[in-house]
């Protein structure tokens, strides 16, 4: 049965939403905050079921073509010299770099032009209110206007305003001990294909990652408890990556150069979104809004695409929307809590504090990329986990 539907950000997993309520004969209008479709943002991958999502929606080929044209990850030391190599094309199979790597801007604007076809896009305006009277969700915008639907989708993000309005408190965060902050930075001569990655004592790590419009994306990371660092202004979170890597080593100096003219500086402290429920009456929750994984999952993309699919399904397969939301959370909890269940050790394994564990670390990736053992070490980096069976649904509207 068709249904007025409002979708809450227009993120991807918001946006691959929109394109199958909308398909599927919904009558679909998502609403971003924003002023207009935001582009940026790093890499991300897309794995396994998120491909097939992508596949029944005919985006695979083109997501491919839009890739970064990252080659593989390496480890290397102060020199630049490689300790450690997961090469896409020896392993012939996802590794740390997935075949479809893409940045998230250019993944969600393929999703959104192509939803924009049959789904309706309200930028600028956000929801400010929701009333629900068992049978309709009653939306107040921050724009003043009012209007009923027979469900609101929110697909926010990690910090997702919606949620805590609609779920107050609810959301009791995993705290992941990684604080990490990602921008663009010109290219240079050297710079190559490959994601290079560089640990500095104290915690800390480097990295460089090629694109697809003449620049590198680079990511500095520190492993600590939190402490507030997300709530504090750029310029302060700038300033405290600037004292703590001012000594880091390798192309530290660049790097830090590059961020003060950057025009992408995202900041953020890694905590899960860990939610014991994902629906109220009218209102659903999906992607990271829902479950937020962290990087550190390496399936964050690949959950988005796939829960914003399987919700959509089951919306299609009921005419009970309390059954239908049911069933999409039976669905994607397995996955979800499998994605979830990264060990908090799993960062300070990968940031050692001590010259003598950086060179232990080297050590073991150094013995896990070579020929008879990388297919199962590149396992271990790959995100795979548990999936829902998508045999049942659609495979085109």
């Amino acid at each position: 049965m068709p249904r007025r539907i409002l979708v809450s950000g227009a993120s991807i997993a918001g946006n691959t939403a929109a394109w199958w309520l909308s398909r599927l004969g919904n009558d679909v209008t998502v609403v971003e905050r924003a002023p207009e479709f935001r582009d940026g943002g790093q890499n991300v991958d897309v794995r396994d079921v998120g491909r097939e999502v992508l596949r029944r929606m005919g985006l695979e080929r083109t997501a491919l073509e839009r890739g970064t044209g990252e080659e593989g990850t390496t480890w290397v030391d102060a020199d630049g010299e490689v300790v450690a190599e997961f090469s896409l094309e020896e392993l012939g199979s996802d590794g740390p770099t997935a075949e479809m790597e893409i940045l998230r801007g250019d993944l969600a604007r393929l999703v959104y032009e192509s939803a924009r076809e049959h789904a309706a896009f309200r930028f600028g305006d956000r929801i400010e209110r929701i009333g629900d009277d068992g049978e309709r969700a009653i939306v107040t915008f921050a724009g003043g206007a009012t209007e009923s639907y027979d469900l609101v989708v929110v697909a926010e993000g990690v910090g997702s305003k919606t949620r805590e309005l609609m779920f107050p408190d609810e959301n009791d965060p995993r705290w992941m001990n990684l604080t990490i902050a990602y921008f663009t930075i010109p290219h240079v001569p050297g710079d190559n294909r490959m994601w290079r990655w560089y640990n500095a004592t104290g915690g800390r790590s480097l990295s460089l990652r090629p694109d697809n419009y003449g620049t590198t994306r680079a990511n500095l990371a520190i492993q600590q408890a939190p402490n507030g660092e997300h709530k504090w202004d750029a310029e302060r979170q700038k300033a405290y990556m600037r004292e703590r890597f001012a000594d880091a080593g390798w192309q530290s100096e660049r790097i830090l150069a590059g961020m003060e003219s950057t025009y992408d500086f995202y900041f953020d402290v890694l905590r899960q979104v860990r939610m014991k429920r994902w629906s109220k009456g009218r209102v659903v929750l999906t992607g990271d809004a829902a479950w937020c994984a962290t990087p550190l999952a390496g399936i964050g993309t690949t959950l988005a695409v796939t829960g914003a699919y399987v919700l959509a399904a089951e919306l299609d397969r009921s005419d009970d929307v309390a059954a239908a939301l049911s069933e999409y959370e039976a669905k994607m909890r397995p996955m979800v809590d499998d994605a979830q269940g990264v060990p908090k050790i799993a960062p300070r394994l990968m940031h050692p504090r001590s010259r003598l564990g950086i060179h232990l670390l080297h050590r073991v990736l150094g013995v896990a990329s070579r020929p008879t053992v990388r297919n199962l070490a590149a396992k271990l980096f790959s995100g795979q986990t548990m999936s829902p069976d998508l045999s049942s649904y659609p495979k085109h509207p």
